[in-house]
């Protein structure tokens, strides 16, 4: 027993060391499955709107007006489906921002525990409803009230999908701006109340700030998410490539588009088709500069307690 010790010590450890390395190698492919995914996407991205601006001119695309790429006389003006998401956004931040902010101030600061127990998983519902549920709920329930109040607004018109996206990044503001705050040390709002603070003073002046990095993130994360919506924007805000201001008229996002494209009708390998890539491209390309200013906005108003 004792000559055979050493050699089954041997094969304990050759064993441990060979299933070691699988699951290093497996964590590593895994790794590498995520980067090979997302440089296929930039590469195919790249390529395709290579083709496209090989056909059309970038001032053209990134400076015209009208977007009529599959009619003739066709035109590749990019700005109205620019402008509608950023109608959309912007709308649906505005929406979102005061009222996911407020909520989790309350939840963090005032709610009891009872009543956390019963709003928080209420607001983390709305996440989990499909969005095109959210379409059709613009189209036949936010958009008839609107035409109750505002009898000149379209069928199909920003200010509905301004509105259901801006229910939709509510829960997303809510949820991260609580945890971010209600991580805030105690001990600073004590502190607070030691030197005679008031409760509104605590919140405004000591929580808010000392959470604002989780905050800020909640914000930039919301955007992100309602400048990728597809369904809902598709369903409640039409598909009209619309150079205006009025939230009243009906309009085109790049994501309704890609929906547009996407559906079949459009013969492949044309450049009405490799228009596809090329708007697909600039709306990645938004959202890697939005994550960019996420990471310094990040780090600038980070704090690290101990």
């Amino acid at each position: 027993m004792a000559t055979n010790s050493p050699t089954n010590s041997s094969i304990r450890k050759l064993n441990k060391r060979w299933g070691e390395f699988m699951i290093k190698s497996w964590l590593v492919v895994c790794s590498a499955l995520s980067l090979i995914t997302t440089a296929a996407i930039v590469i195919l991205l790249v390529v395709e709107s290579f083709s496209f601006f090989q056909n059309v001119s970038p001032s053209e695309f990134f400076f015209g007006t009208r977007w009529v790429p599959i009619l003739e006389p066709s035109s590749f003006g990019v700005l109205p489906l620019l402008w509608g998401t950023l109608q959309v956004t912007i709308g649906a931040a505005l929406i979102a921002i005061p009222l996911g902010l407020a909520s989790a101030i309350y939840l963090s600061e005032y709610a009891s525990d009872r009543m956390r127990s019963w709003v928080k998983p209420a607001l983390e519902l709305l996440a989990g409803i499909p969005t095109v549920v959210y379409g059709y709920f613009a189209l036949t329930f936010i958009t008839p009230l609107l035409r109750n109040i505002f009898p000149e607004i379209q069928v199909f018109n920003a200010l509905s999908a301004a509105i259901v996206v801006g229910i939709m990044i509510l829960p997303t503001i809510a949820t991260l701006s609580d945890n971010a705050l209600r991580a805030v040390p105690e001990s600073l709002r004590q502190a607070a109340y030691a030197v005679g603070a008031t409760s509104y003073e605590v919140t405004t002046r000591v929580v808010v700030p000392a959470g604002l990095s989780g905050v800020m993130a909640s914000f930039l994360l919301a955007i992100s998410r309602a400048i990728g919506e597809t369904m809902a924007v598709t369903l409640a805000a039409g598909q009209t490539p619309n150079l205006t201001l009025s939230m009243f008229e009906s309009i085109q996002t790049m994501t309704s588009y890609i929906v547009q494209i996407s559906l079949g009708d459009t013969p492949a390998g044309g450049v009405a088709y490799q228009t596809l890539f090329a708007v697909a491209a600039l709306l990645f390309f938004i959202t890697l500069i939005i994550n960019i200013i996420s990471q310094l906005i990040l780090e600038r108003f980070r704090e690290v307690y101990d």
